[in-house]
């Protein structure tokens, strides 16, 4: 591995040089596990080890729950209740599952807003970013048809309305929905293409989680400071840093530990808290319910979609300029993607030199902003589609546009940041003092 100066993994007895040889799979742990870590590291870089256990859990219990399950319109219901008042253990194993899809998405977003104030996107980590943007997108994927899978009224009434997105787009939106589909409607078809995906899938975020790994384990880990580990010698980098093991080691299992405590309460006590009733009761294509709700951690994005209406300036700006192929439907469903988008080219967009938030005091104030506006957002989606909550839905809106296209590239220009502290030691120094030092 690249970048920081330290000591690789020798092989010395006669088996580990031959298997190092043919197979350098020790060599490899023995570079993750040992890897100079910024030895400032704060409570907020545990979500990395919470986000793998989470996948782990939900490949794990998937590859069990498949075990039981039926994907056919007639069975897939039943089978699910099979699964629940049958099979030892299932309905723990059903909760595990579904609760732990929102601890991986209450996860990675708390993953995501810390690496937005601590600028953990800027070079030389942009690839980095994106392969974390991909992750996030192949979880809401994979969430989304999962929760297709139990084949209650939520479920499929979910699926009739995101799928018909894809028709909104021009000239090529009904082929892709019936593709999608694979017929006319939600159907058996269907069902089995969102089954196989929703299967697929999760692997494909393991190579994602293997290369986003190795990709900052390349570039080195960001740090509170935002200032990167001195690479002169192996002698400077060890004032900035310390072994993976045992420290940050220690530190995130010890974190994962107390989030395990509330999530097994949660599965053990509460376990249908997050989940909608109405996905108790079978699909029903003659029966819509009266609130179609999305599951709590696409609701920002589903007050997005619904925001751009027929009756906003822009929506009707952009219609009369390509001639009413943007209609509002579309603008909608653009507004959706755009706003993921927007995160993803944070990169580009931010033009501060300094990347840490601690040391940009305008930042902060509109940093915060943006994450009581995506809890805001989150709220209204699940609100009716009228008002005042379409009012706010699109303000709440505009907003975090705002933030990626307008205000991350002025306050570059406009902001004077606070004094940076010259090293990683420094920082450390100054809030445990050199007594914090660990033994040789």
């Amino acid at each position: 591995m690249g970048g920081i100066p330290h000591d690789h993994y020798e092989p010395k007895a006669g088996w580990e040089k031959g298997l190092a040889k043919r197979l350098p799979i020790v060599g490899l742990l023995y570079d993750t596990l040992m890897i100079p870590t910024p030895k400032n590291l704060n409570w907020m870089w545990i979500w990395g080890i919470v986000l793998t256990f989470c996948l782990a859990l939900q490949i794990i219990t998937g590859i069990v729950l498949v075990m039981h399950y039926t994907p056919h319109v007639d069975h897939a219901f039943a089978s699910i209740e099979h699964i629940m008042r049958n099979v030892n253990g299932g309905h723990m194993l059903r909760y595990l599952h579904m609760n732990g899809a929102s601890l991986f998405f209450f996860a990675v977003y708390i993953h995501i807003f810390r690496g937005l104030y601590y600028g953990s996107y800027k070079a030389p980590r942009e690839i980095t970013w994106i392969i974390g943007m991909l992750i996030y997108l192949m979880m809401m994927g994979t969430a989304f048809m999962g929760y297709v899978l139990p084949w209650g009224q939520m479920s499929f009434w979910g699926a009739t309305v995101i799928t018909g997105l894809f028709g909104a787009i021009p000239f090529v939106g009904e082929p892709i929905q019936t593709w999608l589909l694979g017929g006319p409607a939600v159907d058996n078809a269907t069902l089995n293409r969102f089954f196989s995906l929703h299967y697929l899938l999760p692997f494909v975020i393991a190579a994602l989680v293997a290369l986003h790994i190795w990709a900052f384990h390349t570039t080195g880990n960001n740090n509170p400071t935002g200032v990167e580990v001195r690479r002169g010698s192996k002698a400077e980098a060890e004032k900035d840093t310390v072994p993976f093991w045992p420290y940050f080691v220690i530190k995130d299992l010890f974190a994962l530990a107390v989030i395990l405590v509330v999530f097994f309460a949660i599965v053990g006590f509460m376990p249908n808290y997050l989940g909608h009733p109405d996905n108790y009761i079978e699909a029903n294509a003659l029966a819509t319910p009266a609130h179609i709700v999305p599951e709590w951690y696409f609701l920002p994005f589903y007050a997005i979609l619904r925001a751009f209406t027929s009756e906003v300036w822009i929506v009707q700006l952009a219609s009369f300029v390509t001639g009413g192929i943007i209609d509002a439907k579309f603008f909608g469903v653009l507004a959706m993607f755009g706003a993921i988008a927007v995160m993803a080219l944070a990169p580009w967009l931010d033009t501060s030199m300094v990347r840490s938030g601690r040391y940009r005091p305008m930042f902060k104030w509109w940093f915060w902003l943006l994450v009581i506006d995506f809890i805001v957002l989150m709220w209204l989606g699940a609100r009716p589609a009228e008002e005042p909550y379409a009012t706010y839905s699109l303000i709440a809106s505009a907003y975090w546009f705002a933030y990626f296209l307008v205000i991350l590239p002025l306050l570059g220009v406009i902001e004077k940041p606070l004094a940076q502290p010259d090293t990683i030691e420094d920082d450390f120094n100054a809030h445990y003092g050199k007594s914090a030092e660990p033994a040789e």
